[in-house]
C-alpha cells in the first residue's frame, strides 16, 4: 500500500515536509498547521465551500428526522428502522453513481443532485409544516434524499484529482474530511439549540435553503466531462462489475477498502455508548456522558485535520493508512478497558485523530492510484464503505 513513488515524482520527499508552496522552508506553528495550498486554486475552493455549506446543513436533516420520527412513535426501533431505509438506496445508487459519474461531466451530475437533495429538504419541511405526521412519508422521503446522496458523492469525490495537483491530495482530502466531522459536531449542537427556539420544521427549510448556495457553488465550477480518449460507455450493471473486478486486480486499491472495513465493523463503538452512557458511566450523569461519547471521535477528526501539516504532505501512504489503523484500534481497546469517562473519551479522541488520518491517505491513495475513468465507480465502494461499515458495527456490537 505504497504510493511513494507518485509522491517522490511530484515533490513530496522528506524535505517537504517543511516546505512551502513558494519553495521556502515553513517554520513554527506553520509547520503543523492544516495544509491549505488546494484553497488556492479557485476551482477546489468552489467545490470546498459547497462541502462547508451541506456539512453543517445535513446535520440539521440528520438531527431533525429521527426526532421526528420519535416524536409520532415514541419509539426507537422506528427510529432505527429509518435509518435502515436510508442505507440500502444510498448502496445501490452510490454503486451506480459511481458508474454515472465515469460517463458524464461530473459538474452536470452534481448540479443535477445537488438540486434533487436540495428539493428533498424543502419537501420535508412541506411534511413538517403542514403536520401530515407520517412515518411512512418521512422514509420514503429519506430514501431519497438517500439515493440522491448516493449520486453525488463519487462524482464530489472523483473531480478532486481534477481539481488539484497529485501532490496536493492528501492536504486536499484533509480538508474535505476535517468540515465533514467539524458539520457533524456543530450541526448536531445546533440543532439541538434551535429546535426550543425556532421549531423542528424549520431546521429543514434551513438546509434547503443552504443547498441553494451548495447548487451555485457547483454551477461556478470548470466542466468535468470524461478525458479525451475514454471509451465511450453506458453506466450500467457492467460497469459496475467492472468497477469491482478493477479493485480486485489492484491490491493497493482492495487493501485500503479492507483496512476500513476490518477498522469500522470489527472498531466502532458506537451502538454501545447509550448503555455505557446509562450504566458504566452513570455516576458521571447520562445525559453529559452520552453527549461527550458522540462527540468525542469527530472532535479528535476534527484535531487531526487542524494539525494534518504534520502528515498530509508524507511520502508513504499505505503505511500511513496502515499505522492509523493500528493506532484506532489500540485506542478502541483502551477505551474500552476504561472505568474512568474522561480516560474513555481521550481514547476516543485519539481514536478519531488515527480516523482522519487514515481517511486522509485512502482517499489519497484512491485518487491517485486509479485512473480518471475509474475514479467514480472506486468512490462510489468508497461511499458504501464508509457509510455501511459503521452501520454494520452497530448490528455487530448491539448484537454481541
Amino acid at each position: 500500500m505504497d504510493t511513494s513513488e507518485s509522491s517522490s515524482q511530484s515533490g513530496t520527499g522528506p524535505d517537504a515536509k517543511a516546505t512551502a508552496p513558494d519553495g521556502t522552508r515553513q517554520r513554527g506553528w506553520r509547520r503543523w498547521a492544516m495544509d491549505t495550498r488546494p484553497l488556492r486554486r479557485p476551482a477546489y475552493r468552489r467545490l470546498w465551500s459547497s462541502t462547508v455549506v451541506t456539512a453543517v446543513g445535513s446535520q440539521l436533516t440528520a438531527v431533525a428526522v429521527p426526532k421526528q420520527i420519535y416524536d409520532i412513535t415514541g419509539s426507537s426501533a422506528w427510529v432505527g428502522a429509518a435509518s435502515l431505509a436510508g442505507l440500502l438506496p444510498l448502496i445501490v445508487f452510490a454503486l451506480w453513481g459511481g458508474a454515472v459519474a465515469d460517463t458524464v461531466d461530473r459538474r452536470k451530475l452534481l448540479l443535477i443532485t445537488n438540486t434533487g437533495i436540495a428539493v428533498t429538504s424543502l419537501l420535508f419541511w412541506i411534511q413538517a409544516v403542514t403536520g401530515m405526521a407520517s412515518v411512512a412519508a418521512l422514509m420514503l422521503l429519506l430514501a431519497l434524499q438517500q439515493a440522491f446522496w448516493g449520486l453525488n458523492a463519487p462524482a464530489r469525490n472523483a473531480s478532486i484529482a481534477r481539481l488539484v495537483p497529485e501532490d496536493e491530495l492528501p492536504a486536499a482530502n484533509a480538508l474535505g474530511s476535517t468540515v465533514m466531522q467539524t458539520g457533524q459536531v456543530v450541526g448536531p449542537l445546533l440543532a439541538g439549540a434551535l429546535i426550543p427556539v425556532i421549531g423542528l420544521p424549520e431546521l429543514y427549510l434551513i438546509d434547503a435553503l443552504a443547498l441553494c448556495v451548495t447548487v451555485w457553488a457547483v454551477y461556478k465550477l470548470p466542466a468535468l466531462p470524461p478525458l479525451a480518449g475514454t471509451a465511450v460507455r453506458r453506466a450500467g450493471v457492467r460497469e459496475v462489475v467492472a468497477g469491482f473486478r478493477y479493485i480486485a486486480r489492484h491490491k493497493v486499491l482492495l487493501l485500503s477498502f479492507l483496512a476500513d472495513i476490518v477498522a469500522m465493523v470489527f472498531g466502532m463503538p458506537r451502538a454501545l455508548f447509550p448503555q455505557l452512557a446509562a450504566e458504566t458511566y452513570a455516576p458521571y450523569g447520562e445525559g453529559l456522558a452520552l453527549g461527550l461519547l458522540f462527540a468525542a471521535i469527530p472532535i479528535g477528526a476534527v484535531a487531526g485535520g487542524l494539525f494534518s501539516g504534520t502528515f498530509s504532505r508524507a511520502r508513504r501512504h499505505g503505511w500511513m493508512v496502515i499505522g492509523a489503523v493500528v493506532v484506532w484500534g489500540a485506542a478502541i481497546t483502551g477505551f474500552g478497558l476504561s472505568g474512568s469517562l474522561w480516560l474513555a473519551v481521550a481514547f476516543l479522541v485519539v481514536a478519531g485523530v488515527a480516523d482522519m488520518v487514515s481517511m486522509v491517505f485512502r482517499g489519497a491513495i484512491l485518487l491517485s492510484a486509479a485512473t480518471d475513468e475509474m475514479r467514480g465507480r472506486m468512490q462510489g465502494v468508497f461511499t458504501v464503505v464508509v457509510a455501511g461499515g459503521p452501520r454494520l458495527a452497530d448490528v455487530l456490537h448491539g448484537g454481541a
